[in-house]
């Protein structure tokens, strides 16, 4: 799902303002408890937006009993495909209620199944994977005091943009560890 919404990018935005690799709206991303303040964007915390986006899907999946519908009301919302099953007389299947959809979600489903069937089959089609720029191994530390990044770089040696791609929900550079126990993600080899 990722993947069709912001091709792998955690830092990915959107025209909307959805935001992270799960693009998530302000509204639903703090409804599914992410901090969003003028120093973190938990939105593009990786881990935490993934498991909002688990927990939202969950939800939706609970609300309509399909996948394919769940998988919509991640793209417009539970009130579009509520409405959009009220259109269709009350059917609770994807194609059926297909015309009844925002135009942007009607191809989210089949780009999705798509992305699966690309993934499931790659080898098939010789397909391979990119290396990953990212460390192998990370270790997170605890931080319970305000610390820029500039300061971790200069102690530890490790270059800014390490630090900003492995920790870009502190969108200032700075670690609010004032405000209540913050993680910090470091390559292994710098812990």
């Amino acid at each position: 799902l990722a993947i069709i919404e912001s091709a792998l990018n955690p830092v990915a935005t959107s025209r909307a303002g959805a935001k992270g690799m799960w693009q998530f709206m302000y509204n639903t991303a703090r409804s599914y408890g992410l901090k969003i303040n003028s120093f973190v964007d938990e939105r593009l915390d990786v881990e935490k937006a993934a498991d909002a986006a688990a927990r939202y899907l969950t939800d939706a999946y609970n609300v309509f009993g399909d996948w394919c519908l769940a998988i919509s009301a991640y793209n417009c919302g539970s009130g579009n495909v509520n409405k959009a099953i009220r259109r269709s007389g009350g059917k609770r299947d994807f194609w059926s209620i297909y015309p009844y959809l925002p135009k942007e979600t009607r191809s989210y489903m089949p780009a999705f199944v798509g992305a699966m069937y690309a993934l499931n089959y790659s080898k098939e089609y010789g397909l391979v994977a990119d290396g990953v720029q990212m460390p192998a191994y990370t270790d997170t530390f605890e931080i319970h005091r305000n610390l820029h990044f500039e300061q971790i770089s200069h102690v530890i040696g490790i270059p800014m943009d390490e630090l900003q791609n492995l920790n870009p929900q502190y969108i200032k550079n700075i670690v609010p560890g004032n405000e209540g126990t913050q993680i910090l993600k470091l390559p292994y080899n710098y812990s």
